[in-house]
């Protein structure tokens, strides 16, 4: 199981400072955080866009290419590109050019993304958000799978053979779909047999595992391999030397990122009790002690049928960068040794 980290890259206010970093500054520290990643040993690191005041991450592919530069080893990926409002052409070659930069490292996961300011700002129609995204990824693929491209759509002037330069050094370069709770894009991507990243920010993960068979079920429907039809899970999580502290490091962020956003949404303020039922024993947040953690991991591993990854979002709003170094220093040093030792033992025992 890979094991790894997500940022939007946040500068929204500190509630425990009243502190709003600047966007300099804060990639400042980001990049500090990808490069002590990559040295402790964790597999990826993902970077979600977003066209937002509170976030800096409207162009991944930019802050991935200055990590690959201080990193050797970590995989680099989006999470996700909001494929729907953007050009396919320009989306593989920006991850082309980083797979390039970073010696054959870089992803991307492809979604429509949570929020929908990038479709005004490109001048696209809202109404068009399932069939954008159906086209594109189609265009995306073919892109990945041949340098000149023959090829037409609703929404973008044709391609009649032109060639897609850089080409990437992975071939293929991989192309993940990040989903939320909608049947749909499961079904979508295990007709297409790629890899799927599924956002489990709520509730339980076990609630999950009819939509998980939904996707392998329609990807063995579509003949793919069952290696193909991999699992991986994003959910919000802290780590400390306790699950005490690691709760309370986390909680003020976390309730005043998804407060302003459930403002919108029109969900109800956070509250720390609803934050610590969420967090226990098989909620979403994976927050606690390495040991804690550890054992979440591993829990919804076996709930949900086996996954391939599962990525952190350590920073739902702006926490102390020492924190999250350590953070990454716990996950990296001392949970995900503990996971791989026991998914082995298992494997064994098996």
């Amino acid at each position: 199981m890979q094991i790894g980290i997500d940022s939007f890259v946040e500068t929204t206010l500190d509630p425990t400072t009243g502190i709003t970093i600047s966007s300099a500054e804060r990639v400042r520290d980001l990049l500090e955080e990808i490069e002590l990643a990559d040295q402790v040993g964790l597999d990826v690191f993902g970077i979600g866009e977003h066209h937002r005041k509170e976030f800096v991450a409207s162009a991944p592919a930019v802050i991935l290419a200055a990590a690959a530069a201080r990193t050797k080893n970590i995989r680099l990926t989006s999470a996700v590109t909001v494929l729907s409002s953007d050009d396919p052409v320009r989306v593989f070659q920006d991850f082309a050019t980083l797979d390039l930069i970073s010696g054959g490292r870089a992803e991307m996961i492809i979604g429509r993304g949570s929020f929908i300011e990038s479709y005004s700002l490109f001048g696209l129609d809202l109404n068009d958000y399932d069939s954008l995204f159906t086209e594109k990824l189609n265009l995306l693929l073919k892109i990945r799978e041949n340098t000149h491209v023959q090829w037409s759509g609703k929404h973008r002037a044709a391609l009649t053979g032109q060639g897609v330069y850089p080409r990437p050094i992975q071939n293929p370069l991989p192309i993940f779909i990040g989903a939320g709770g909608t049947p749909q894009s499961f079904s979508r991507a295990g007709e297409l047999g790629l890899p799927l990243i599924v956002a489990i920010i709520g509730g339980e993960p076990h609630r999950f595992r009819p939509l998980v068979q939904l996707y392998r079920e329609a990807g063995k429907r579509a003949g793919h391999a069952s290696e193909k039809l991999t699992l991986g899970v994003h959910s919000p999580g802290f780590l400390a030397d306790t699950t005490k502290q690691a709760a309370n490091d986390l909680y003020p962020a976390y309730a005043h990122t998804f407060t302003q956003i459930g403002k919108e949404r029109g969900w109800p303020p956070v509250t720390r009790a609803h934050f610590d039922q969420t967090r226990n024993a098989t909620g979403a947040l994976l927050i606690g002690d390495p040991e804690t953690v550890a054992e979440k991991i591993l829990y919804e591993n076996s709930v949900l049928g086996g996954i391939s990854r599962i990525s952190f979002l350590l920073t739902p709003g702006t926490l102390d960068h020492r924190k999250v170094m350590h953070a990454i220093e716990l996950l990296g040093t001392r949970v995900a040794p503990m996971v791989q030792k026991e998914l082995v033992g298992s494997a064994v025992l098996a």
